[in-house]
């Protein structure tokens, strides 16, 4: 098992077992890798099939925005489009399958404490921050960055940044189509567990953004929990 503490170490606080660590979805599986990931920081693993990621909001109200890809076919990316066309709705929840751009499922969630997550609302960038919020915020760290630091690990470039999920990010769809961004719904501790249906490269951006609410206008840590199918079982 891998654990890093560089982002700082939990506290007795954080340090509980969310509910969904130990639901059924984990039957028959063993905790291989948890890595504690720094506010605005990014993070990126390839999950091999079968495996589970659970993605935790340690200090709540933190939005992590996320990228997924087959691997090695990295031209298979996540579709936003056929994902919600398939779901018949816009928000991702327990059940929902993260589709790639030939229909095929990379990842579902297979458990969620929350309830709702975003895959509308888009990735913070230099250029969104400076439309939005105005020049002064043009040099601040986003999550296009994160994306584009990360993904070059694995060869891919600006050229492969597609619409992204948003986790924990609450942007409600008002009845003229309107979107806003708005204060989250999740909470310290509560989480969200994904499992590979391919083997998938994902990659993370716990964003940095501080001009809108998504983050409580405070970015902070994330947790990432990786269990495996034991020796032989995949």
């Amino acid at each position: 098992m891998s654990t890093t503490t560089d982002p700082g170490t939990l506290t007795p606080r954080d340090a509980h077992t969310p509910a969904t660590l130990t639901g059924g979805h984990l039957a028959g599986l063993t905790e291989t890798h948890r890595e504690l990931v720094a506010a605005r920081a990014p993070w990126s693993r390839v999950l091999r099939a079968g495996e589970v990621l659970t993605i935790v909001d340690v200090d709540g109200n933190q939005a992590v925005d996320f990228l997924a890809f087959a691997w090695p076919d990295t031209a298979r990316a996540y579709s936003a489009q056929a994902t919600l066309a398939a779901a018949g709705g816009v928000f991702l929840t327990t059940g929902s399958v993260l589709l790639d751009n030939e229909g095929g499922p990379l990842l579902t969630v297979v458990a969620d404490e929350v309830g709702r997550h975003d895959t509308l609302g888009g990735a913070c960038s230099q250029e969104s921050n400076t439309l939005r919020y105005g020049h002064h915020t043009r040099a601040q760290h986003a999550c296009a960055d994160n994306f584009m630091n990360e993904a070059s690990r694995y060869g891919l470039g600006k050229r492969d940044h597609v619409s992204n999920v948003n986790w924990y990010m609450n942007v409600p769809v008002d009845p003229d189509g309107a979107l806003g961004i708005v204060d989250g719904i999740s909470a310290p501790g509560l989480s969200l567990a994904l499992r590979a249906e391919t083997d998938t490269l994902v990659l993370v951006s716990n964003c940095p953004q501080v001009n809108n609410p998504c983050n409580g206008f405070d970015p902070s840590r994330a947790e990432m929990v990786v269990h495996s199918p034991e020796a032989g079982a995949r």
